[in-house]
């Protein structure tokens, strides 16, 4: 599902709570009535309307749904929040409004206060490209693009063994080898006739960071092999390069687009190598440089700084702080919040901090935290 907006609702300590469609679905109204379940919020999801209820006991999905009867909410179906974090059930109406105006004019005719408004993304009708999206970062945001409802196109060596949604695209590609790179895009191009957002991510930089048994990853850069510079320049900042150019001979022309770069915090501060800190800034200067030349053409470039991610590599590594770390799929969402942000210009070849987004626009991890931007310190 596509969340539009999202309203959080004051209710009076007495006030129980019917999300009544009624007659016409076109109108919503709340009775006042204390023998119905209580309802907590209310989310705008396309032209439907989804309740949430907060109850002490916990629910199967036919017993969401024999709840949302009870409240007279009319046919539903229900799916869990969180895996993990059950913190209510979302209870969707079938009755669908004719537009997203509408629907925002009925809810305004109703008693219900609404407290704050939160923009959800959706990307229905959006075509997106994740680059390296295998595993990690790369595969958490091709997740959070799909699950706002882009059509996604996933690339990387290994892309078939990925475990992603079946409504992404897979399309085994090696980003060093720029005939396979051109044959993505020109694939894309066939089957959408479009290409609205791009987020490369490809990067062969944390690979063999292990050789011999000795940790030469930290290694001083005289001792480094001279393959890692390949691994971090080639695999990450040429790749990026070159399917940021086919991105833009698809964008120009529509006059729209959003490419984010994935970067980190060793674009700007000392990081344990070398090598990665010069493709970091490299690819900083990158989105600076191309959002200069895009700016234009409608066209916005970021470079994107996650926090601590929960990558399958550091979860094995099992040494890490995880309290105020992010899952892939935060990145995701810091992404498809960015493209659904009608001006995202205002970010145009700046860096970004994914969770400084989640601030800015109102959204959270897939556990429902919000993770705290880190500080310089703490870098």
């Amino acid at each position: 599902m596509q969340a539009l907006f999202g309203f959080t609702l004051a209710l009076g300590e007495r006030a129980a709570s019917t999300f009544d469609v009624g007659a016409s679905p076109a109108v919503a109204s709340l009775q006042e009535r204390d023998s119905r379940p209580h309802i907590d919020r209310l989310l705008v999801i396309a032209t439907e309307v989804v309740v949430e209820t907060r109850q002490q006991q916990l629910f199967d999905t036919r017993g969401a749904i024999g709840l949302a009867q009870r409240a007279r909410v009319g046919r539903v179906s229900a799916e869990w929040l969180h895996a993990d974090v059950i913190i209510g059930q979302e209870l969707t109406l079938v009755n669908r409004f004719p537009s997203r105006e509408a629907l925002v004019v009925s809810l305004q005719r109703t008693r219900l206060r609404v407290t704050s408004t939160v923009p959800m993304a959706d990307l229905d009708g959006r075509c997106a490209l994740v680059t390296g999206a295998s595993r990690g970062v790369g595969r958490g945001v091709a997740l959070g693009l799909a699950h706002a409802g882009a059509k996604v196109y996933a690339t990387g060596r290994t892309i078939s063994d990925a475990d992603l949604d079946p409504s992404i695209t897979k399309l085994t590609c090696d980003h060093t080898d720029d005939e396979a790179v051109a044959n993505v895009f020109q694939l894309i191009e066939q089957q959408t006739g479009r290409l609205d957002v791009l987020v490369n991510v490809a990067w062969g930089g944390y690979e063999r960071m292990v050789e011999d048994g000795r940790f030469t990853w930290m290694a001083p850069f005289w001792e480094q092999p001279a393959w890692r510079w390949d691994a971090m320049v080639t695999t990450g900042v040429r790749a990026a390069y070159v399917a940021s150019q086919h991105a833009a001979r698809l964008m120009v022309p529509a006059r729209r687009g959003l490419i984010v770069h994935l970067s980190s915090w060793a674009g700007k501060k000392y990081g344990g190598n070398t090598v990665c800190g010069i493709a970091k800034a490299a690819t900083d200067r990158m989105a600076s440089d191309m959002g200069h030349e895009l700016a234009s053409h409608g066209i916005t470039v970021v470079s994107l700084y996650p926090g601590l991610v929960r990558t399958e590599g550091v979860l094995a590594a099992g040494v890490f702080d995880l309290s105020n770390s992010e899952s892939p799929e935060f990145i995701g969402r810091a992404v498809a919040a960015l493209a659904n942000d009608p001006e995202v210009a205002r970010w145009n070849g700046s860096v970004v901090v994914a969770a400084a987004l989640a601030a800015e626009y109102g959204f959270t991890d897939i556990d429902g935290k919000t993770p705290r931007p880190l500080t310089w310190a703490e870098v």
